[in-house]
């Protein structure tokens, strides 16, 4: 998306008027009452307790996202310990994080909600959570941040043109922070976190299977992710499922949600590893049915179902030969299915798409075309896994919004 400019096609008939010093002092308006509008408008009245700071939510009620994320825990960042390259961990917007995360990274985030009055706990698999497991704990810190400090909350606010709110423009406010979140409807934005439906009857009677250590790619791509796998009664869920929808997010949208679907369910890469260990299990078992012995401790129902698929199910290991090893072996390491569509989330959406980043400086978040208009949050051109790495981006741009805020107020 080339504009850099946040509209909505309406604007709330009962808006309030700004409030920002009457002229008497500098303010500040925050379009949108999520994480990052919340996390930029208390980092920015920390540094600037003169400022007059108002968040604008259009909704009736503020951090909503927040509350659901995680199930009701929400994930709130990760340790990075498994990330090597942010690239993995953000199909879109890796490099302007690396930057930012100078300033205001993980463990400066970990930090901020410990010292604000949030303990957090790492789970294995590298994310955190407010050691409460309750999301409210979080949102409850922001609540009481705000309040303490003067932040001022509009609910039922529809804001039409963020730029309308600068005085430049004959607005009342001197900066604008546009921190809306991700619109799956809005021009150039697509979904980038959803799981996969797929029209396969006995895959889905296997709904509830996990498999701990799965490969999902797309054929024909370089698109592929690894980790848990959960078959659903609608197809495929879990980590992998979720990885893989952001990384295709728009290789996906442009097919329609209609592609091929390969996975591994070994986790093992190397075709010839899982080949060497069918054919040792064939010759330490020669008189057991293959479907007593399962390879790599997959679920017994997903090898009964793998077994119908080769047309092996109740042979003994004797009686598999070249042929069903090969056949064994592909359907372990490149089991082929279709993606029939995307199915939400949960209740939760993450977009990839929105405000270019060409758009803006890199350091403040500032567009380059509209001074004194910034941006933050998913409504940049930035998007992460599932895990705790969105509500990382939030964390990280809003900060760096409040720091380019603070150096021009400064500098006035």
């Amino acid at each position: 998306m080339q504009q850099n400019t946040f509209t909505h096609p309406t604007k709330h008939s009962n808006s309030p008027s700004l409030i920002t010093g009457g002229g008497q002092g500098v303010g500040l308006s925050v379009v949108g009452g999520g994480a990052a509008g919340f996390f930029l408008a208390i980092n920015v009245k920390k540094m600037l307790p003169e400022l007059d700071v108002t968040i604008f939510e259009q909704q009736k009620k503020v951090l909503s996202k927040v509350e659901i994320s995680g199930g009701g825990r929400c994930n709130c960042t990760n340790t990075f310990a498994e990330i090597t390259d942010l690239k993995q961990a953000y199909p879109r917007g890796a490099s302007l994080l690396k930057r930012l995360f100078k300033q205001f990274g993980p463990k400066e985030a970990y930090n901020w909600f410990e010292d604000h009055g949030v303990p957090l706990v790492v789970q294995d698999d590298e994310c955190v959570f407010p050691q409460a497991q309750d999301s409210h704990a979080i949102i409850n810190c922001f609540l009481n941040e705000a309040k303490q400090l003067g932040v001022k909350i509009k609910l039922g606010t529809k804001i039409s043109n963020a730029e309308s709110l600068l005085k430049a423009n004959g607005g009342n406010s001197d900066y604008v922070a546009v921190t809306v979140g991700g619109t799956p409807s809005k021009e150039g934005c697509v979904p980038s976190l959803f799981t996969f439906n797929i029209n396969d009857s006995a895959l889905k009677k296997l709904m509830g299977t996990v498999v701990e250590n799965a490969i999902a790619s797309i054929p024909g791509t370089k698109m592929r992710a690894q980790g848990p796998l959960l078959i659903t009664h609608w197809g495929m869920s879990g980590p992998a499922i979720l990885k893989l929808s952001s990384y295709a997010a728009r290789h996906l949208a442009e097919q329609s949600y209609k592609s091929p679907l390969l996975i591994n369910w070994t986790g093992e890469s190397n075709s010839e590893e899982v080949r060497s260990h069918i054919i040792y299990l064939l010759e330490q078992n020669p008189q057991k049915q293959i479907d007593n012995v399962r390879p790599f401790n997959l679920p017994a129902r997903l090898w009964d179902y793998l077994l119908d698929k080769a047309s092996l199910k109740g042979k003994r290991c004797s009686e598999i030969g070249k042929k069903g090893t090969n056949r064994l072996t592909e359907l372990l390491t490149n089991d082929t299915h279709q993606i029939a569509s995307r199915c939400h989330y949960k209740d939760e959406f993450v977009t990839c798409g929105g405000v270019s980043l060409d758009s803006i400086d890199k350091s403040t978040l500032e567009s380059k075309f509209t001074p004194n208009l910034f941006y933050a949050g998913e409504v940049l051109d930035i998007d992460g896994i599932t895990g705790g790495f969105n509500f990382q981006a939030a964390w990280t741009t809003a900060y760096a919004v409040a720091k380019g805020i603070e150096g021009k107020v400064k500098n006035r």
